[in-house]
Formats: structure tokens, sequence, C-alpha cells
């Protein structure tokens, strides 16, 4: 067998500039400005737009930027803006940004519109179009051949660049279409010291162990569901789809880690086994009103305002700040909410937050919760 130098990860989905990207290029780059300005002012609204560009012409020679003397990185407050200027081939990932619009006259993106234009052609540029799912076309121009036998069997659709709201359509659907799918993680926990027992065998619902209910509960949300298990001895105790901890010694943190790592390109509903109260209401309450556009989506506690990291949605953009976060030192998902861009739940049954740590309160809560 050939040595294993690397890790095999998953990647992440997306390309140079993030995970939803399309590039825009044949048109001039100020017809490309103005489509940009119409979409983008149309989507903003509702989701972050991010645009990659490029200047045609060098800055004067007195704008003094510290990249000139060495610097890497210079960032500059516009007071309407900021603006962050690289050094090299350094391309930044829009890890916010719902949509990715670049000049593809200038860079290339995971996928590309073709743009046919009297004043520009597309026939020596063939090698960006790669993955073409719409082509522009100028007014009163049509599909050259050389772009018709390029794109042979493959699928696309043009539209005339005068019906504005049907491109508009198609890019809100590149917004649309790229929410995540969801799969279910049920956080078993540390060694249950306080409860003396294995908390994901105690059992709350219809004789079921706490694992098997809050599994079966995920099945009907989620696409797959696992169980977040220390190591591989503790996974061969169940019979349901485990993720082993990589990230060891964080508690709920390494699992929600170590489930991005199995897989970057699904969102996680993750909830923990000491929440006895967790049902249908809650799950339902929790899915119908996910935000896939931003980081989280989770329940806060109305006592003490903060919010509930251990019954949540985790959104793909997530991971990139839940490792920046442990950066820097910090591995508690609570903090990582706090600080991060969330949808925020508060009509909801207070009970479903409710944990259970010890004897005493197990004997009282699986008495109120089997009275249900």
């Amino acid at each position: 067998m050939a040595h294993q130098k690397h890790a095999k990860l998953v990647k992440p989905k997306g390309g140079e500039w993030g995970r939803n990207e399309v590039a825009i290029l044949g048109a001039p780059c100020g017809e490309i400005k103005e489509l940009v300005a119409e979409i983008t002012k149309e989507l903003s609204p509702e989701w972050q737009m991010a645009f990659v560009d490029a200047e045609h012409n060098k800055p004067a020679r007195n704008e003094w930027s510290a990249l000139n003397y060495g610097a890497k990185a210079q960032l500059t407050n516009n007071i309407s803006h900021y603006s962050m200027d690289f050094k090299g081939d350094t391309t930044p990932f829009f890890n916010d940004a719902d949509l990715v619009i670049v000049n593809g006259n200038h860079f290339k993106a995971e996928a590309q519109i073709a743009w046919i234009h009297p004043k520009k052609s597309l026939e020596k540029k063939l090698e960006k179009l790669n993955n073409v799912d719409l082509i522009i076309l100028q007014d009163g121009e049509v599909l050259p051949d050389y772009l018709k036998s390029h794109l042979s069997g493959k699928d696309y659709t043009a539209i005339s660049r005068s019906n504005i709201q049907e491109i508009k359509n198609y890019f809100r659907s590149l917004v649309t279409d790229s929410t995540a799918p969801l799969n279910g993680l049920v956080l078993l926990g540390g060694h249950s010291t306080r409860m003396q027992k294995d908390k994901s065998q105690l059992i709350y619902h219809l004789g079921q162990p706490q694992h098997q209910y809050l599994s079966n509960l995920l099945t009907v949300y989620c696409e797959n569901v696992y169980l977040s298990v220390r190591d591989e001895a503790q996974a061969n105790e169940y019979k349901i789809m485990s993720i082993t901890d990589k990230f060891i010694g964080l508690g709920p943190y390494g699992g929600i880690l170590s489930a991005f790592q199995h897989n970057p390109n699904t969102a996680w509903l993750v909830v923990a086994i000491d929440l006895p109260f967790i049902d249908k209401n809650a799950l339902d309450s929790l899915t119908n009103n996910r935000n896939p556009h931003k980081a989280a989506t989770c329940f806060i506690d109305r006592y003490d305002e903060f919010p509930e990291p251990l019954i949540t949605i985790w959104e793909p953009r997530a991971y990139p700040l839940l490792l920046n976060f442990l950066a820097k030192g910090f591995s508690c998902p609570r903090k990582a909410l706090i600080n991060s861009d969330v949808e925020i739940i508060t009509e909801r049954d207070i009970k479903s937050l409710t944990n259970v740590n010890t004897p005493e309160e197990y004997q009282l809560i699986s008495t109120e919760v089997n009275k249900k």
C-alpha cells in the first residue's frame, strides 16, 4: 500500500473566492459593473453580496500604501466602507457572502456566465468557460458557432440582456438553491461523572434509550444522523453511525468541529443527549425558522438571554468561524454564537432547554416527561 503522507479531508465546496461564486465575462468591464449594480440592488436587502473586480489603471504614484514598504496587507477605513488590500496573489475568502460575483474578464470562478457582446469575443477564452449555466445575449446578438461547439451536450440557459427581470431571477436562484443539506448530530457527552451512569442509555420516552430516541427524532429532519463519540471503542457500543472526536478535550465544541471535518458541506442540527424535553415541536420550530444565510439558527433562553448552542443548526459558514475562535483560545460554542451573525428564535417552550446531570434530576424529570 502506498504511503499516505497527509490526511484525506473532505474539502468545502467553493472556489477562489467563496462557497457560492460566479464569474461574468465577455462584455466590457463597465457594462459588467452596471449589471452587478442592478443585481446587487435587487438581492442585497435579503442576502450578503460580494463583488471581485480589478482596476485597469495603476493607482497614482502619490497614493501611499504600506504594501509598497513590505507589508502583506493593509486595511483602510474609507469612512463609508473598509478597503482591504493584499500583496501578491492572495485571494480572500468571503465567508459571510451568500453570493460572490466575479469580473471574469480578470479572474476565474467556479461557475461562469458568458456574455455575448459585439465589443468582445470569447473565442480565445474558452478555457475559462468550463462550467457555464447562463448565457447573456446582448440585444441583437446570437450564440456564435464556436461557443455552440464548446458547450455541445451541456445544459445552459440563454437570456437577452434587456430581460433584466429574468436575469435577476437567475441570480436569485443561485442563492436560494445553494442551501446546504441538513445532517443530525447527537452529542453523547463526556463520562457522565455526575450522573453516575451513561446518559445515552437513560430512558425517558417509550422505553427507548435517549440516544435512540433523539436519533429517531432527527431522522425526520435530516438526511443522515450521527452520534458524536469519544473514540472507536465508544462507537462500537452503538448500532447508529457515529463520528469520533478529532478535536480532543474540547467537549461539545470538539464534537461540532469533528462533524464539520467529517462533512464541511452540510449544515449540522446538533442536539445534546441530556436534553430530555426535546420533541417534535421544538425541532419543528428550529427547522421552520432556519436561516441558512447566517452562521447558525438557535434558541435563546428568555431568562438569561443567552443562545443555546446544544440544540442548534450550525451552517457550513460556521466551520471557519469556529476554527477561528479556537485559534484565539476559545472553545465555548455559546461564545461563538454570541459573537457571530446568527438567527435567534425566542418563541418556544422553555422546557426544551432543560438539561439533566444528576440521578436526582433524572428521577424527577423522567417522571414529568412520561406524564406528557
